[in-house]
């Protein structure tokens, strides 16, 4: 089983890295996305139920670098659920944010996987908005704003593709790899002895026409088209 998880690993590596170099835009992140889950399916389907239940699950740490909650915090939870994990947001001993997705092995590893490439089409797409909108300087705030629209509307386009998918899995295995994988974390969460609490919203205001803005280059990705 190391051999195979190995070789999803290494594929993961190559579609993150090729995706990331070409500049990716949110359709071809949310396009990846959808081509790693179709890997890990795949993979998973080759394995039995036990096989799942006696992996051990990990803590696979995406670090931020930046003591204050990054818009891309809005989009953590919608990548977890798709890849079947729990995620978390803590600090380091610098005080620095960084996220945490729990889950058997290959799923963590999706979830960075996803993670990198969505954030790096974030900051293409704001780069492209910059361009168009032919800034002289920008605030900050805007930056913000734009960047947390795309990513609540990719959060909400990763739960649509996740229901899909789950679904789509389960006509055509007749297994439900998601009950399997949730009751593996959710056992080995526990061991963990942890107690996670809702985020707060920041009560920072934005830029309303930049989150719009942000809001809208996300819905103009075609979900049922990336699949």
């Amino acid at each position: 089983m190391s051999v195979e998880l190995d070789k999803l690993k290494t594929r993961l590596k190559a579609l993150r890295a090729k995706t990331i170099a070409n500049g990716c835009t949110e359709a071809e992140a949310l396009s990846a996305a959808a081509k790693v889950a179709e890997l890990l399916d795949r993979h998973d389907l080759s394995l039995s139920d036990l096989d799942m239940r006696e992996t051990p699950c990990v803590q696979i740490a995406v670090e931020t670098n930046k003591k204050q909650r990054q818009p891309m915090s809005a989009c953590v939870g919608a990548i977890a659920d798709y890849c079947d994990c729990k995620a978390w947001r803590e600090k380091d001993p610098r005080g620095r944010i960084r996220y945490v997705f729990f889950g058997l092995p290959p799923n963590a590893e999706m979830a960075r996987t996803i993670h990198e490439m969505i954030d790096a089409a974030m900051q293409v797409a704001w780069q492209d908005y910059v361009r168009k909108q032919r800034f002289i300087r920008h605030g900050q705030d805007e930056k913000s704003a734009f960047l947390f629209g795309m990513a609540v509307s990719i959060a909400d386009q990763l739960a649509t593709m996740k229901a899909d998918r789950d679904e789509a899995l389960r006509v055509s295995s007749g297994r439900d790899l998601v009950v399997v994988r949730h009751a593996v974390v959710e056992a080995a969460f526990d061991t963990l002895g942890l107690a996670l609490r809702e985020g707060q919203p920041s009560g920072k205001k934005l830029a309303a026409d930049a989150f719009e803005a942000g809001h809208a280059a996300g819905a103009l990705v075609d979900v049922a088209g990336t699949e």
